[in-house]
This record gives C-alpha cells, structure tokens and sequence, in this order.
C-alpha cells in the first residue's frame, strides 16, 4: 500500500512541475492586468517553443501518466472504504486533467502555435491567438488544482490509516490489560487458613 500510495504521489509531483513551468508564460496572462500585447506575444513565443519540441517528450509524459493512472485504479482493488472513498477521488480529478490536457490543451496548442506570424513585442496581438493563449493560461491553471486536489486526497487518506492503526493498538493494549487482570488468580488469606486450623 505504502509503495503504490509513493508511486501516485511522485507522478503527481512531477507533473505538478511541468505544469508550473507554464508560469512563464500563464503569469503574463492570468495575474497581471492588464495583460498587453507584449505579455501575449511573450506568452504565444513560449507556447510556440513547446508545440515545436521533440515528440519524445510528449511520449514520456504519456508513460508518467499512463504510470500513475494504473497505480490509482490498481489501489481500488483493495475495495476498502479508504481506498474507495480517497482513491475514488483522485481518480476523478487525475481523469479531469487527462482530458482536459487531451481535449483542450493539446490540441489548441499545436493547431494555434506551431507557427506563430512575423512580429515585434509591441504589434497588435491577434484576436483568434488571444483567445487561444488566454484558454491555454486557465486550463493549465485546472489541471494544477486538479493535480493539487489529488495530492490532498492521498494526504488526506495516510492521515485516516495512521489514525486507524493508532486506534487498533490502543484497542490491542486494552485488551490485553483486560486479559492480564483476569488471569491473575486471588490471593489466599492467611488469616482465613489459622481460623479454621484453630476450629
């Protein structure tokens, strides 16, 4: 169990990471107002970046996820409470930014930013392009705080076990008080012993 709940934990480290590496360009777009035609640009440059990458990096993002979406549903095999109740919730939002990533990010990103027209940091940004570069910024923002949720939840499931296993070893420790307090037989009166020797 602890191996499996380690494993969940560093896939959604790691791709808790890459997607804070986004805030390069979501930091433009998303937090600071208002956002200019230079943050956009700056932005769509870094997207551009990633759309032209090479696609063994996609790959190994797609093992890491593939990795720690085998390693939750592996856990609800178990078919304790905990793992319903905790696992069933990860798998929800680890569910949510794989199809987020699958039908938002990633294909806007190679269909709007593979090639990006000739311009200057102070040319009007393109309509359709700010549209594209604002979703971008928001739904790489819903997959960290889906990630986030996950990790909470795995959080959230090692405290209740840990409270549990405290809870059986005092349950143990009473019971076998209990027990030794039984077992121990009753001490014979010596006084009880002469009175009746005298009668």
């Amino acid at each position: 169990m602890g191996v499996r709940a380690g494993v969940v934990v560093c896939v959604t480290s790691f791709l808790l990471g890459a997607l804070f590496t986004h805030w390069i360009a979501d930091s433009l777009t998303l937090w600071k107002s208002p956002v200019t035609d230079e943050h956009l640009w700056t932005a769509a440059s870094y997207y551009s970046i990633l759309a032209k990458g090479p696609s063994e990096i996609l790959y190994f993002l797609a093992a890491v996820v593939i990795l720690g979406g085998t390693t939750i549903l592996w856990s609800l095999n178990d078919l304790e409470a905990g793992n319903i109740m905790f696992d069933g919730g990860s798998i929800f939002l680890f569910g949510t930014t794989i199809v987020m990533y699958l039908t938002s990010v990633l294909p806007s990103l190679f269909a709007k930013f593979t090639s990006l027209p000739t311009h200057q940091l102070k040319d009007p940004f393109p309509r359709a392009l700010r549209d594209a570069t604002l979703a971008l910024a928001s739904s790489n923002l819903i997959c960290s705080v889906a990630l986030t949720g996950v990790l909470a939840l795995q959080a959230g499931r090692f405290w209740a076990e840990s409270q549990d296993d405290d809870d059986e070893e005092e349950e143990m420790e009473s019971s076998d008080e209990s027990k030794g307090r039984k077992s121990r037989g009753k001490t014979p009166d010596i006084r009880d012993e002469k009175e009746k020797v005298k009668s």
